[in-house]
């Protein structure tokens, strides 16, 4: 799926790539679309604890969230498994609201606690977060938009916590840690 797209692979070529029979596949997956959002979800997952890992040594929790927010972005717009899958904006949109999510609200919370965010419904502002991520990630990738708008969407999702527009750009403009590679990323510590 990765090198041919979603729609152009076949159940009998992931079935031989994987080296097991095509009936095996089915036993667990009902279609295509459903094998992919599965490795789509563990890769959203991944990405959680690889971001967690890189933002450790953060003490401001909007930060935290702040750099999230880009890793997701920038993710969905050059990681080809993503970038096949986008145009499934919806299914997608709720993948990363529930694998995510509880890395992403948590972070909510914790900058709300700390002063940094007014938020008061974090579930709700990842919510319309996880989908205009998707949005603007189909709009990028499609050439509708430039990827030089990536700084505008993450200060514009932002001030989505309720911060003004010149704390989200200097949230957005702070220095960013390298991403753990993928596949090196330890569990979550923080996470409740």
């Amino acid at each position: 799926m990765a090198s041919k797209g979603v729609d152009a692979a076949t159940m009998l070529e992931i079935a031989e790539r994987a080296d097991v029979g095509a009936g095996t596949v089915y036993n667990y997956f009902r279609s295509k679309d459903e094998l992919a959002m599965a490795v789509l979800e563990e890769l959203m997952h991944a990405l959680a604890l690889r971001i967690d890992q890189a933002t450790a040594g953060f003490a401001d929790p909007a930060a935290i969230y702040a750099f999230g927010v880009r890793a997701v972005l920038e993710n969905a717009i050059t990681d080809e498994r993503w970038r096949h899958l986008l145009n499934r904006s919806e299914v997608i949109a709720d993948a990363l609201f529930r694998r995510m999510g509880p890395f992403a609200i948590r972070d909510l919370r914790l900058a709300a606690d700390a002063g940094r965010f007014p938020v008061t419904n974090a579930e709700l502002l990842w919510q319309l977060t996880a989908h205009t991520l998707v949005g603007a990630a189909l709009a990028i990738t499609t050439g509708r938009q430039p990827a030089a708008v990536v700084d505008a969407v993450i200060v514009r999702l932002l001030c989505m916590t309720g911060i003004g527009a010149n704390a989200a750009l200097e949230l957005s403009a702070l220095p960013r840690p390298a991403l753990p590679p993928a596949g090196k990323a330890r569990g979550a510590k923080r996470l409740r």
